[in-house]
């Protein structure tokens, strides 16, 4: 079994107050909710405007199926028009590699 975290530092476009920013966090995560095969939430900038970090995390078989929808989701992200990636970290944990 392999674990997959993925921390993504994303500026945000177009936000002029806090809770507009809520917002628009609260429906990008929705649509990667609903996209992905993906745990998400944002972990962190809670109180910057134009930034925010979101982490998302997945368990499968193999790291080559996780790293698969890891980068389907950044290329989601791209493509959303709302925010730009300034950074990204992917760690993997794999466990019980003897376990039948």
């Amino acid at each position: 079994m392999v674990v997959g975290v993925i921390r993504i530092d994303l500026r945000l476009f177009d936000t002029h107050s806090l809770k507009q920013k809520r917002s628009q966090v609260s429906r990008l995560l929705n649509r990667l909710r609903s996209r992905f095969p993906v745990s998400v939430a944002e972990v962190g900038h809670l109180d910057l405007l134009q930034r925010t970090l979101i982490g998302a995390s997945m368990t499968a078989g193999t790291e080559t199926l996780i790293q698969s929808v890891f980068k389907n989701l950044e290329e989601e992200l791209y493509s959303s028009g709302i925010v730009e990636i300034i950074e990204l970290d992917i760690e993997f944990i794999n466990y019980g590699e003897g376990i039948r």
